[in-house]
């Protein structure tokens, strides 16, 4: 009978072993009609392409493309979509009303894509710095809390120095709750008597 169940055992691994071989060595299922799908070329984000004329990776909006989340009034707003006004100078301040809504909704971005390097009080002392010493801009500094409103917007826009551009992961409307959020916690900082 001991024989009998190590020959059973037998069987059963020569079953199941190409079974397993197959399945267990390769994340393509057994049948697909074009195994390079998993893995085919890609370009990462913001790289370079040899294919689109323009040379970016990237694509941008299509023309003519109708933001949901814009009053319509403002969409041919030159001061709002741009942070100038039509003589190409920056906008001294926010071309919206300032609400509670638009504070909330630019501390929450604010959260997301500027604290990890300017830091939730601005101080310029984020997570770059305080791992990899990648020096930080803070928000406190004279030359930042004096510039006007449309300069900021524009370097959230088109990026500065180390600073990428965030045209496209951050809308316009939230751009502007980011500066009005920014002025604010400008205003307490200066009320609590910090240094930059």
């Amino acid at each position: 009978m001991g024989r009998a169940l190590r020959l059973a055992a037998l069987a059963a691994i020569v079953l199941i072993t190409p079974g397993c071989v197959r399945g267990c060595t390769s994340r393509r299922p057994p049948i697909h009609p074009n195994p390079n799908m998993f893995d085919q070329p890609r370009y990462n984000a913001q790289a370079a392409s040899e294919f689109f004329p323009d040379g970016a990776t990237m694509r941008t909006p299509v023309e003519g493309t109708v933001s949901r989340s814009v009053p319509p009034e403002l969409l041919s707003d030159v001061r709002f979509l741009t942070g100038k006004d039509e003589a190409g100078a920056p906008v001294p301040t926010i071309p919206i009303p300032v609400d509670d809504a638009l504070l909330a909704r630019g501390e929450e971005r604010y959260g997301i894509y500027c604290a990890p390097c300017h830091h939730k009080q601005g101080d310029g002392k984020g997570i770059l710095f305080t791992r990899a010493n990648v020096p930080t801009t803070s928000l406190h500094l004279d030359r930042v809390r004096q510039a006007p409103d449309g300069q900021i917007f524009d370097t959230i826009t088109n990026g500065l120095g180390l600073m990428p551009s965030y045209r496209y992961p951050i809308h316009t409307m939230d751009r502007w709750a980011i500066i009005a959020y920014v002025r604010k916690l400008e205003a307490s900082h200066a009320e609590a008597g910090q240094a930059p």
